[in-house]
């Protein structure tokens, strides 16, 4: 069974970049991990780590969160989506593809959690972890 492992590391002084800043992104990622146990799968967060090349980064299974989404195509639930009988998607605030690519702390969290996802099928599929 495949597991996934979370690293985030991040410049030694807190600032607010978009949606989070330093602490808030590191209770989003733990929270992350134990919605992940809830459900059965093998995770963890090691952190967090103090980088010194001043970029803040998250990795999954040792891999950059950006260049796993390099790597997907993903298609956002549109109106159109839903069913003709049911209720319309209600959107508050920030389209989830509006968001500062050079600050990992504003990620969305629809995309941070398909990342987790393609590194964890990807780990499943190896047989790797």
């Amino acid at each position: 069974m495949g597991k996934v492992i979370i690293v985030y590391r991040h410049r030694p002084l807190e600032r607010t970049n978009g949606r989070r800043n330093s602490s808030g992104m590191r209770r989003y990622l733990e929270g992350l991990v134990d919605e992940m146990r809830a459900a059965g799968i093998d995770a963890g967060y090691e952190g967090p780590v103090v980088s010194d090349d001043g970029v803040n980064t998250v990795s999954v299974n040792g891999t950059d969160v950006m260049r796993i989404l390099d790597g997907l195509e993903i298609r956002m639930l549109d109106d159109d989506d839903c069913e003709p009988d049911m209720p319309r998607l209600v959107r508050i605030g920030r389209s989830d593809t509006d968001w500062n690519r050079d600050e990992i702390e504003d990620i969305p969290d629809v995309l941070m959690k398909n990342a987790i996802s393609k590194a964890y099928a990807d780990a499943n599929k190896d047989g790797t972890l």
